[in-house]
């Protein structure tokens, strides 16, 4: 993947509001995407510990896996959320939060993915999605 398709990326996470509001960037090393969302006070669900509150988790986990459908599928349109399902498995410290995702499986229609958040250490998770996207085909027209 180009340099171009990584600006891209940025670009479309910039014009989702609330990946801006969520700090997103993504960060593209040869053919691999990493998101990440850049802590911020607002992003605190829990001023006790503090910890990251999980819906911006769960939004985070979303982001990052339409920022791969669109990395690889290069569609005119972001594919939209059918169902998605999160596993917390740990706090979210106030610290900068990395994400990627794997497509596992995608149809013409449907894609099915798995995306990952990690702080410190990508191999303590602190949350998981799975989820199913759907997906607009080249040839059917806008609008259907």
């Amino acid at each position: 993947m180009s340099e171009k398709v990584a600006r891209d990326i940025n670009a479309l996470m910039q014009a989702i509001p609330y990946a801006r509001f969520l700090g997103i960037t993504v960060d593209q090393r040869g053919n691999e995407i990493t998101t990440v969302m850049h802590f911020s006070e607002k992003l605190i669900g829990n001023p006790v510990l503090p910890a990251l509150h999980g819906g911006t988790i769960g939004a985070f986990l979303e982001t990052t896996a339409i920022a791969q459908l669109a990395f690889e599928i290069n569609g005119d349109e972001l594919p939209k959320p059918i169902g998605l399902t999160i596993d917390y498995l740990r706090s979210g410290r106030p610290v900068d939060t990395y994400g990627r995702a794997v497509i596992t499986k995608q149809g013409r229609r449907v894609a099915t993915v798995h995306a990952e958040a990690w702080q410190d250490d990508r191999s303590r998770p602190i949350a998981a999605a799975h989820g199913h996207f759907l997906l607009k085909p080249a040839d059917e027209p806008a609008g259907s």
